[in-house]
């Protein structure tokens, strides 16, 4: 089967991010670049990548601005062709349709509320409700200006899932095995096959794995434990 790990390779170091694709391509589906390793090495960091792996890559880049920018900013690593590209679904429908329109090949991602956010934040932060009715109203907003998949912590995945098309993608973080305790910074959590039961597509997961002592066996470990 195909694997629904999606790495997380967050590091400014490119030999580590070699090392880590290089000793897990058995068992990750896709490879998460983040704007960390986008901005130390930009396109050609992400070419190395890819010259590496027959996997894809998920472009987790978080765009939020006007939609003429971030369709501007869109067309400038189109060529890059990740499968996923994200933008905050903040930004509302228009940018998101720009989005979209600029890169028709990739999939936008639209992110709801970030996993480090607890309720607590999210009230700060001025949104009203609770953080599941925020993030499935942002889902349904973004799907509706053309994004393909949606990025939600795990405790929103049924909501959502139930309230977009079942072939829009989910995508979550947030996932931690259930032998592992440290949630780092990570306020919403939950472990691989129960995220997959309630729905996810695709599950994004970095430091388990990248931290641990033989990422390889991580990775492999994880895989057997998403299984449903």
């Amino acid at each position: 089967m195909s694997s629904p790990i999606i790495l997380a390779v967050d590091t400014n170091d490119l030999d580590i991010a070699k090392r880590l694709v290089s000793e897990t391509s058995e068992y990750v589906g896709l490879y998460k670049l983040g704007l960390e390793f986008f901005l130390r090495f930009g396109h050609q960091g992400v070419k190395d990548i890819q010259d590496l792996t027959d996997k894809r890559i998920f472009l987790d880049l978080k765009l939020h601005d006007i939609p003429n920018t971030v369709s501007g900013a869109i067309k400038q690593v189109a060529a890059l062709k990740p499968r996923f590209l994200t933008v905050h679904a903040s930004g509302g429908q228009e940018m998101i349709q720009a989005a979209a329109t600029a890169a028709p090949d990739i999939e936008i991602t639209a992110v709801t509320i970030l996993t480090s956010l607890s309720q607590q934040n999210v009230t700060d932060i001025g949104f009203n409700g609770s953080t599941l009715e925020r993030a499935t109203e942002l889902a349904k907003l973004a799907v509706s200006g053309g994004a393909r998949a949606i990025v939600c912590s795990p405790l929103e995945i049924v909501a959502i899932r139930n309230a977009i098309p079942n072939e829009v993608k989910i995508i979550t973080p947030g996932i931690r095995p259930k032998d592992q305790s440290n949630t780092d910074d990570q306020k919403r959590t939950m472990d691989p096959k129960s995220a997959l039961e309630s729905g996810a597509n695709f599950l994004v997961i970095g430091r388990p794995i990248t931290a641990a002592k033989d990422p390889r066996m991580a990775a492999k470990l994880v895989l057997e434990s998403s299984i449903i």
